[in-house]
């Protein structure tokens, strides 16, 4: 059972609710409710506000095109082609290929929602006091949001409160300033967070996990190379690891139910629930309606996303997270629904063997996919993301909770930094095998050695797209072709490692830009792969400030490297 429930009541607080008659134009108002009427400071209104907070966080992460297809879209493992026959394409063809402005809809709502979740903090943090857990919490979802917004932005306005005077306009802070915040505050309430595991509240572990990200990621953030900062990322996740008492679950799809609050391995989560707070729309975006069907699920599945074709060929014989996160290839029983019903599949056709039911409507996701936008993807081509659980009925992955912080990532954390830090190398190894013993059949599989890890990507990086049309037609000579490879990547093995454990759970698009190859570039920009081109361009390690921010506010800047133009 679920221990914790968002508030959605908390709009009501910030509103104001009145009512005229048609033709008297005297305004009769029975209710009225806004900062100068209501009395903040009411232990239920306080507690309306504090669920809105977390609420807003919720709607950062999965509102449409949020925070997981901010960081997966424009990632080497997952994308959404225009669909032949039936659509997208859009402003996933400019995530993927690198090309977005600051009209870009992903940045737009994760910009809108990181500042409402600041708000209603900041609301809280004017009345509540200044010690104890509720201040700590609202601290802590603060810290978060400024860590998102500086992950994504860099340099942004800095809030701490909402007593402001009228005809206020906030100003950038530069990213130096945003970090040191988060620092600072994480750290001075990690002791009112206290470390009991109540799902779907922040702890102390918590607040290490978010100071971790930080430090493993600073020298991205600011082009330095200071190893004081791995040594502070090990130091947070070494406390996590050493004293917070979570464990690995014994079975990796334990971290991916509907209701994950039983799992050792989660250290801080957003609760969903499909009636309270329904989000997860993957088994939509992903899935054809057969392929969704043979999970029992009744809804009607739109057909968007599927994987990058090179990032499945990359996987290891024998790695079972292949499976646990991706659905493709020739399908029997998909074209059966949970009562055993054939149902026919539209798309395109499909070439039958023998043993196919006598040709009866086999699904068939196929590996390859012709292109991101020319001239797309066929109905059925590309493997299709599943790692989230698909509820029987019209439940889906709506209901899903997302692990926004789990132990393996303390780990990988810990592994990567000793890596970095050139010291305990086989400690690294040793974590990151215990890691993936879970997912190998085989248990000499699952070792991963000192030299693999700090070894070259077996990802197979360059271009890849054929421009030729037709489900069947794959003509060579219509074949776009560049041979990167993955062996100039540092710590190459690890960021595969990364990719396979974490798949679709917004860490890639970090992750790209944290590992650098033997020239100094970026894999994030160094690397092609499908349809997305390699560039010694830097920019895109963080997006530009969203349009419609720069509308509302004069005082803001636009980043370098973009301009305030859709061209």
């Amino acid at each position: 059972m679920k221990l914790f429930k968002y508030s959605i009541l908390g709009l009501a607080v910030s509103s104001i609710l009145t009512f005229s008659a048609c033709t008297d134009l005297k305004e009769t108002v029975y209710d009225k409710l806004t900062d100068e009427t209501i009395n903040v400071n009411d232990p239920e209104i306080v507690s309306y506000m504090m669920g809105e907070a977390y609420a807003q966080f919720r709607f950062l992460y999965w509102g449409w095109n949020g925070y997981f297809d901010l960081n997966e879209e424009c990632a080497d493992t997952y994308m959404t082609p225009k669909r032949i026959g039936i659509g997208w394409g859009d402003l996933y063809v400019n995530m993927h290929k690198h090309s977005w402005n600051y009209t870009l809809g992903h940045i737009d709502g994760l910009w809108y929602y990181a500042y409402v979740g600041i708000g209603y903090t900041n609301k809280c943090l004017d009345v509540l006091p200044k010690t104890g857990n509720s201040q700590a919490q609202m601290r802590f979802l603060r810290a978060l949001n400024y860590y998102i917004l500086l992950d994504a932005f860099r340099n942004v306005p800095l809030e701490t409160t909402q007593n402001l005077p009228k005809g206020y306009l906030p100003e950038q802070v530069d990213a130096d300033s945003i970090f040191n915040f988060c620092v600072s505050e994480l750290n001075a309430i990690k002791d009112d967070l206290g470390t009991k595991k109540v799902f779907g509240y922040p702890n102390r572990y918590a607040a290490c996990m978010t100071l971790a990200k930080l430090y493993l990621n600073y020298n991205t953030y600011f082009g330095k190379n200071d190893p004081q900062y791995y040594e502070k990322a090990l130091a947070e996740v070494n406390e996590v690891i050493a004293d917070g008492g979570y464990s690995l679950a014994t079975n990796y799809q334990d971290n991916f139910k509907e209701d994950i609050s039983t799992s050792p391995e989660v250290i801080f989560a957003l609760p969903l629930d499909k009636k309270n707070a329904s989000h997860n729309y993957l088994v939509n975006k992903c899935l054809v309606g057969a392929g969704a069907a043979a999970y029992g699920y009744t809804g009607s599945p739109w057909n968007g996303s599927c994987a990058v074709p090179q990032f499945i060929e990359s996987y290891e014989n024998g790695d079972n997270r292949l499976g646990y996160t991706w659905t493709g290839g020739v399908q029997h029983l998909a074209t059966k629904d949970a009562s055993g019903k054939t149902i026919p599949q539209s798309g395109d056709p499909i070439a039958f063997t023998a043993d196919d039911w006598s040709g009866q409507g086999v699904l068939n996701y196929s590996l390859k996919v012709h292109s991101i936008d020319n001239p797309g993807a066929y109905q059925q081509e590309g493997y299709r993301f599943v790692k989230y659980e698909i509820v029987a009925g019209d439940g889906g992955t709506y209901g899903d909770d997302v692990p926004f912080f789990r132990l393996a990532d303390a780990m990988f954390i810990k592994a990567e930094c000793l890596l970095r830090l050139g010291r305990d190398e086989q400690t690294a190894a040793d974590l990151i095998t215990e890691v993936r013993k879970r997912s190998f059949s085989s248990a000499a599989k699952a070792v991963r050695t000192v030299a693999q890890l700090k070894g070259g990507s077996r990802y197979d990086y360059g271009h890849r797209e054929y421009t030729c049309e037709g489900y069947a037609n794959w003509d060579p000579a219509s074949y776009k072709t560049t041979t990167e490879g993955g062996a100039d990547i540092q710590f190459g093995g690890l960021l595969d490692d990364l990719a396979w454990e974490f798949a679709g759970e917004h860490h890639r698009r970090q992750d790209l830009i944290r590992f650098k190859m033997t020239d100094g570039r970026n894999v994030f920009n160094g690397k092609s792969w499908f349809c997305k081109d390699a560039t010694t361009e830097t920019h895109w390690n963080y997006f530009p400030i969203p349009k419609s921010a720069l509308d509302a506010n004069i005082s803001l800047k636009q980043n370098t490297g973009y301009s305030n133009s859709s061209n």
